[in-house]
This record gives structure tokens, sequence and C-alpha cells, in this order.
């Protein structure tokens, strides 16, 4: 399994949308705090990331917590707040709006997304677009999080726009005839788009980029990645690792900093740390157990590991995920 891959499934990403906007221009739409919003829909979630899918026509973004140029989408395009900022979508760049939070609510006699229609009558050009959210793990250890910017515009190619967009409309269609399964359908669909969406990110940051999205694609950093995340229980080393990638140590550890933001061995530390904390989350490994299979050779080591990154010991931590 790649990294990237790896890391969204040990950190829980799972989506969902909410709203099919169909608006005609001028129009304007602001969302809340994206942890605002799966509050009121009752979803619990570590971090919540929002996200919007522009599925006809052309629309800007904005974020409303943060400074920053507008960013104009076409069709096929995705914007995405990583940090869970408050945002507008509208017909012009810098227009604004007042949340309407009753809109944000589960329905109970049906299913999502909410259709929401703007200025229907008016003879103007025509803007699709699909709102919703990412919710994913931020702690022990979640790089990814960390090394997206405040705003992401992600651009989808056209062939991976051709079979999205068929799942999307085919989704969106069920929901229109309240068929079985349509909020499934949609949740996948907002997370395939996601990671389509984060690969063209990757694969268009500029050659002198530092962080981790983009030592996913160095050589040796990358390498290094790779065998962390598919040996993680090994028994590395700094001069272990830097043989493995054909570095000496001092250029590796300084090389996979620069990217990584923490030397290799705390890397290590650190997703070996996200990994038992999964185990413990999902209750199949106790303490001992979790921290065995993670390469721990001691419960002691690993529970001053854990405690010295997350701030509770492990078994503190188990308790309060579990449902009362």
């Amino acid at each position: 399994m790649d990294v990237l891959s790896d890391v969204l499934l040990a950190v829980h990403l799972n989506g969902a949308v909410f709203f099919d906007v169909d608006a005609r221009s001028p129009f304007t739409t602001e969302s809340p705090p994206a942890a605002v919003i799966a509050e009121r829909f009752g979803t619990e979630a570590d971090h919540v990331i929002g996200f919007h899918v522009v599925t006809e026509g052309s629309c800007w973004a904005e974020s409303v917590d943060r400074p920053g140029p507008p960013v104009l989408l076409h069709t096929g395009e995705m914007v995405i707040f990583p940090a869970g900022d408050a945002n507008t979508m509208g017909s012009s760049p810098g227009m604004r709006g007042k949340p309407d939070l009753s809109l944000f609510y589960h329905p109970l006699e049906s299913a999502l997304p909410i259709n929401i229609d703007m200025n229907q009558g008016a003879d103007a050009e025509r803007c699709r677009f699909v709102c919703g959210y990412l919710a994913c793990d931020a702690r022990p250890f979640n790089p990814l999080l960390e090394s997206l910017p405040d705003v992401v515009h992600g651009p989808v190619s056209a062939e991976a726009w051709r079979w999205m967009s068929a799942l999307l409309d085919a989704a969106i269609e069920a929901s229109a005839v309240h068929d079985a399964g349509r909020e499934a359908m949609l949740a996948k669909a907002s997370e395939l788009v996601f990671v389509e969406a984060l690969r063209e990110h990757i694969a268009g940051l500029p050659p002198d980029t530092r962080n981790w999205v983009a030592g996913l694609r160095d050589a040796q950093v990358g390498a290094a990645l790779r065998l962390i995340h598919r040996r993680y229980a090994e028994p590395w080393t700094m001069d272990l690792l830097a043989h493995e990638v054909g570095m000496s140590r001092s250029s590796f550890a300084d090389r996979f900093t620069s990217f990584a933001q923490v030397p290799p061995m705390g890397y290590l530390t650190r997703w070996r740390l996200q990994l038992a904390a999964r185990l413990l989350q999902d209750g199949s490994r106790s303490v001992s157990q979790a921290a065995a299979a993670v390469g721990y050779q001691s419960e002691s080591a690993f529970n001053r590991a854990f405690k010295r990154e997350v701030g509770v010991a492990p078994g503190v931590w188990r308790r309060h995920l579990q449902p009362a």
C-alpha cells in the first residue's frame, strides 16, 4: 500500500455530503466552521475538513477566517478547507452571506443531501455544487493535516472526472428518487474526489516545496516513508534507514527532517502511536498487545511514549473513546 493511502486509512477518513446546491447568479452561500456543521449533524469526529465540489458551471470560494485570495472553481474542481474554516461560495469574489444554521440538520424522514435552490427564476449563469465534510483523526499523529495549506484548490484530471462525475450524478439521482444507499454512495464519492484532488495537489507542488506531502514524491524521503509505513514494527535505527535509502546518516537526517518537519526516529515513534491508538480504539487489543503489535518491546516504554505525545496514558485514551 502506498503511504498516502496508508495514512488515510489509519486516520479513519470518512466523508459525507450535506447539500446539493443549484444556484443562478448572483448568489452566495456561507458555511460556518466545519466543526459546527459536524456538531449540528450529530457527527462525533476528532477533526473535520470542509469541502465543495463544482459539478456544473463556475463560482468563487473564499475562507472567511483567514485572509487570502479567492479561488475560482470550474466544473470538476474541488476546494478543501483542511482546518475546517468558515467559507463562502459565490458568483463573484468578495461576496458575503450569513450562515442559516436552521439548514444544518440531519432529517429523520429522509436522507442526505439536502437540496438547495437559489435564484431559480433568474435568467443567469447556473452553478451547481455539492458541499460536505471529511472527518478524520488529528491525534496522535496525522502528517497529512500538518502539511496542507489553509485552502487546497484541487483540479481533477479530465480522465478522473469522467468516472467521478458519473458516480456523483448517480448518487445525486438516487437521492432525488429516495433510493436506498444514496448517503453511502455520496460519502464514498466524496472520499474518492478528495483523494484525487490530493493527488493533483501533490503533483502540482513546486520542486522546492518542503513538507510531508512533497516528501512522498522525493526519491530518498519517499523511500524512507514507505519503509516506515510498511515495516513499522521492525527495530529501525537511523543508520539502518539511511543505509536502506543509500544516504549517509547526517545527510539522510537533514533531508528527511526538511520534508517531514520531524526527525526520522521521531516520525517512526509518532506513526507507531497512531497505529496503536487505532488498535486501542477498535478494542481489538489490550494496551500491552497494541504496544507489541507496533514494535515496542516493553509496555512501560510504550506508555511513556504515548503519554509524552498524546498527553494521557493509553489506558485513559481507550476509556475516553469507549461509549458510555
